[in-house]
């Protein structure tokens, strides 16, 4: 059986439907399963049961044995929460007693990071295990991410295959529960939606146009279809980034989202708020070498393509994976 965390959320909700459209549902699904926003999101899915998150290490003394592969996306994700212990305990000691299961049972791992290590990306986005110790993340989830990847890169004692992935910015289906965490494209279809405009972040440096800020969007379907293929090919354990590798500007997803929605271009820009003006991201770009030569090449979703589905298929309708 398959173990994947944070099943009831946004990923790990598009994680079992992944499976079961290989026609896979021997899974376990862990979470904290209170939240009613993201019952939708796992109530069709097939599965073999659910345990919450604060019950799983005792289900896993009774029942470990069964398992052959845990998928660990379970985390505290709010980079504006600032209280160090609930990272502590969610993010790290939670993903350590995994990481200890693994290897006591010995069964494969395959795990989220986040691209929120990289800090302002001054020390660039490479994911080689050597430049680990050069990063400064700008807040405390970025640092609980960053704290567990070193941590792995110093244990002898490793699951048989093991793989811990750097998540740039993902979007697409099953985010409706995250509010001012998800992502541009789902706020941005909203707000146009409501006023019939896009409000994108004026530019406070010289060298970028306004809205020319630049992200790595990945849409949500690669990221689940590259972890189901490190199922059955992973051969390389590491940290490896996770993204298109291919920064994109805001203006550029917003035309798109005014095109997929079949409406004129209206977008207006605003100041960037004082609070987050200094620490404001321009540039974040996925370096996929290491990944193209460790675990393959891959054909990622243009941002166009991804974001014309996410409206046309899942918005629009209201509709999930």
């Amino acid at each position: 059986m398959i173990l994947i965390t944070g099943a009831a959320g946004f990923i790990g909700s598009c994680m079992v439907a992944r499976f079961n459209e290989s026609g896979a549902s021997n899974l376990i699904l862990s979470d904290d399963f209170s939240r009613k926003d993201k019952q939708a999101n796992f109530e069709t899915k097939s599965y073999q049961t659910r345990v919450e998150r604060t019950e799983l290490f005792p289900w896993l003394k009774k029942n470990g044995q069964k398992i052959s592969l845990v998928i660990h996306l379970g985390a505290r994700t709010d980079t504006a929460e600032m209280q160090q212990p609930i990272f502590d305990i969610l993010n790290i000691n939670f993903s350590k007693d995994i990481w200890r299961f693994c290897c006591e049972q010995e069964v494969p791992l395959i795990y989220a990071s986040s691209a929120a290590t990289y800090g302002d990306g001054s020390a660039g986005f490479s994911d080689e295990p050597g430049k680990t110790g050069l990063l400064q993340p700008l807040n405390p989830y970025g640092w609980s991410k960053h704290t567990f990847d070193q941590w792995v890169y110093q244990q002898e004692k490793t699951p048989p295959f093991w793989t811990g992935l750097k998540f740039f910015n993902v979007y697409g289906p099953n985010e409706y529960h995250k509010g001012r965490m998800a992502s541009v494209i789902f706020h941005a279809f909203h707000q146009i939606k409501t006023t019939g405009e896009l409000h994108l972040f004026r530019s406070h440096r010289p060298d970028f146009g306004d809205g020319e800020q630049m992200r790595d969007f990945i849409y949500v379907k690669d990221v689940v279809n590259i972890i189901h293929h490190l199922t059955i090919y992973g051969k390389k354990p590491g940290i490896y980034n996770l993204g298109t590798g291919r920064a994109r500007c805001f203006n550029d997803l917003g035309r798109q989202v005014f095109t997929s929605m079949g409406l004129e271009e209206k977008i207006r820009y605003i100041d960037t708020p004082i609070d987050i003006r200094n620490s404001y991201q321009y540039f974040t770009e996925a370096d996929m070498q290491r990944f193209e030569a460790n675990i393959c090449p891959w054909d990622f979703t243009s941002l166009e393509e991804g974001t014309d589905q996410y409206i046309r298929h899942y918005l629009l309708l209201n509709r999930y994976y």
